[in-house]
C-alpha cells in the first residue's frame, strides 16, 4: 500500500502473467485502435502491442499489462476488470433517490468513454441553433468539457481500489463525474490545474495517440476555456479519497447564450426535458409501442404539446413511427431504461 500511495507502482505497468494476450482478445478493440491511432501494420501484433506497453514477454508468452487488458481484452462479465467499467445514472430530482435510467459499461475502455457520451447526449437537453437552411444542434452543458471529464476520471481514477467505478450521474440541476482516488501526491488545491502528474501515464498516452486527450496535463484548463466559450457555468472541482467534477445545469444561463446568438440565429428552440422522455420510453419497453392519446394521459399534457415530443424523439431516432392518422403508434429504437 506503502508504494502504491507513493506512486512507485503504476497500476497499468504491471505485467500480467496470468493473462496471455491469446485469451480473450479483443479484435475490434484493437483494429479501430491502430486505426485511429494511425499505427502502421507492418510490424507484429506483439511488437506493436510492446510499443505501446500493453504487453510483455513473460515466461515465454506474449502477457498483457493491465493496460493491456482494459483497451484490448473483451472485458465483459469479466470479474478481474469489472471495476474498469463506468456506470452512467439519471435521476429524477437532485439527489438519489428515484432512477430513471442507468447503463453499465463494461467494454473495452474507449468504448466505455463513447458509451458515457452517448448516454449524456441522450438525457441532456438540446438546442437547435439554424442559419438559413443548415440546423446544429448545441448540447446544454459543453461537449468537449463533458468528455474531457470522462476520460480524465478513467485515466487518473486509482485502478487498486476494486470496490468503486467511475460514475457519470445527472440530475436536475447538475452533471457529476466521479473517479475513485482523488488527485496524486504533489499535488494540491494551491497548485491544482496548473501541474499534471499522471496515475497511469500508459493509459493516458494511450488516449493522447487517438486523439482524446490534446496535450498531457492542459484537461482542467480545457474544460473551463469550454464553458466560458459556451457561456455556462464552469465546472466545479472536489477532491479527497473521489475525484468530482460538477457541471451546474443552468438554464437561464443557457437563455442568455440563445439571446446573444439571436443576430445571427434564425430560430432557437429547446427540445422537451429528458425526464418526459424517458417516461415515454418506460412506457414503451413495458408495453411494446405508445400511441399520442396514450403519452398524453401518461404525461397529464396536450394532444398537441405530446405529438411535438413525439415528432422530436422520432427526428432523435430514440422511437419510430410506425402507421398513419388514428392508426399512428410509436415503437422503440435503441433505447435503454
Amino acid at each position: 500500500m506503502f508504494f502504491q500511495s507513493e506512486g512507485w507502482i503504476r497500476y497499468d505497468e504491471i505485467v500480467r502473467g496470468d493473462l496471455p494476450i491469446f485469451e480473450r482478445f479483443d479484435e475490434t478493440a484493437y483494429r479501430r485502435y491502430v486505426k485511429t491511432a494511425k499505427i502502421s501494420d507492418v510490424l507484429e501484433r506483439e511488437a506493436i502491442l510492446k510499443n505501446l506497453n500493453c504487453a510483455e514477454l513473460s515466461e515465454e508468452k506474449w502477457c498483457f499489462t493491465n493496460a493491456g487488458a482494459v483497451f484490448f481484452r473483451v472485458n465483459v462479465d469479466d470479474v478481474l476488470f469489472r471495476h474498469a467499467g463506468i456506470i452512467c445514472a439519471l435521476y429524477k430530482g437532485t439527489d438519489k433517490s428515484y432512477i430513471l435510467d442507468a447503463k453499465e459499461l463494461n467494454s473495452d475502455i474507449v468504448s466505455n468513454v463513447d458509451d458515457a457520451m452517448v448516454f449524456l447526449k441522450k438525457h441532456l437537453r438540446i438546442s437547435y441553433k439554424i442559419e438559413a437552411l443548415q440546423r446544429e444542434n448545441i448540447l446544454e452543458l459543453p461537449e468537449d468539457a463533458l468528455r474531457e471529464a470522462v476520460v480524465n476520471a478513467v485515466c487518473h481514477r486509482d485502478y487498486f481500489e476494486k470496490g468503486a467505478r467511475v460514475m457519470v450521474e445527472i440530475y436536475d440541476d447538475r452533471v457529476d463525474i466521479v473517479n475513485p482516488g482523488g488527485v496524486c501526491k504533489g499535488i494540491t488545491r494551491e497548485n491544482f490545474g496548473t501541474i499534471s502528474i499522471a496515475r497511469n501515464p500508459i493509459i493516458a498516452s494511450m488516449f493522447y495517440r487517438i486523439g482524446y486527450i490534446e496535450q498531457m496535463g492542459t484537461g482542467i484548463i480545457r474544460m473551463r476555456n469550454a464553458a466560458r466559450i459556451a457561456k455556462v457555468a464552469e465546472p466545479e472541482f472536489d477532491f479527497s479519497n473521489f475525484f468530482k467534477v460538477t457541471f451546474k445545469r443552468n438554464a437561464a444561463i443557457q437563455m442568455k447564450a440563445a439571446g446573444d446568438r439571436q443576430a445571427i440565429t434564425s430560430d432557437w428552440r429547446a427540445i422537451e426535458p429528458s425526464d418526459r422522455k424517458t417516461e415515454i420510453l418506460s412506457y414503451v419497453k413495458e408495453h411494446s409501442k405508445i400511441t399520442a392519446s396514450e403519452a398524453a394521459s401518461l404525461l397529464k399534457l396536450s394532444n398537441g404539446r405530446v405529438r411535438a415530443i413525439l415528432k422530436e424523439m422520432t427526428a432523435e431516432g430514440t422511437i419510430r413511427k410506425v402507421g398513419d392518422n388514428r392508426y399512428t403508434y410509436y415503437v422503440g429504437i435503441n433505447y435503454s431504461i
